[in-house]
């Protein structure tokens, strides 16, 4: 069991990465093989000198390196998109549709329930991007170790992604809703055919 853990059997290659970019993969089969051998062989040194773990990390260098790579690379992206869904929802928040009283100051439509659902919208859409925007910030500021790519980095990968992606989803439903709010009371073909284009990407 010993010279499970503690031989190179494995090193990080380019078809590792392609397989597994995050290197969560290798990770778990180490930390799995690791609970199987007893704590006291743990420290164990091999005849080079290393413990299983300082072996594990040298043999695995060039796949962190990729990973750190990749990871950064695609949070850069992401936070682009999402910072540009918070730049226009944040816009729109304060150009509804209709406009204001001239007299009051309130929205035109505030009384019509159309309305408030694009408020609803609108909000989620900027609550959502920019919840995105600080999971992609605080993946490009990650130490970047072996135990981060377990849990840590792919649990913000996919929470990052999924605020994005309701982000999108929140923006073409109050992108929709505001068309219904103009022409509620006449040309009604106009919102419906648009809700039904802005729902094409969604499938």
């Amino acid at each position: 069991m010993k010279s499970v853990i503690s031989s190179p059997t494995t090193t990080g290659s380019d078809t590792d990465y392609d397989e597994d970019p995050i290197n969560t993969r290798s990770t778990k089969s180490y930390c799995e093989v690791e609970a199987m051998i007893l704590p006291s062989l743990r420290e164990k040194r091999n005849a080079a000198g290393l413990t299983p773990h300082e072996l594990f990390t040298e043999n695995h260098k060039q796949l962190v390196s990729k990973g750190e790579e990749w990871i950064k690379g695609t949070a850069n992206q992401c936070m682009v998109v999402a910072a540009l869904i918070a730049t226009m929802v944040f816009g729109v928040a304060f150009s509804i549709p209709g406009g204001y009283h001239q007299d009051t100051g309130l929205p035109m439509f505030i009384r019509k329930e159309i309305y408030i659902a694009f408020v609803i919208s609108d909000a989620i859409s900027l609550f959502s991007s920019s919840a995105s925007i600080l999971m992609f910030l605080s993946m490009l500021t990650s130490r970047y170790a072996e135990q981060d790519f377990l849990e840590v980095l792919p649990k913000q990968l996919m929470i990052g992604l999924a605020t994005l992606f309701l982000s999108i989803m929140t923006m073409m439903v109050a992108f929709s809703f505001s068309f219904f709010v103009l022409y509620h009371n006449m040309l009604i073909w106009v919102p419906i055919s648009i809700a039904v284009v802005a729902a094409i990407p969604s499938n």
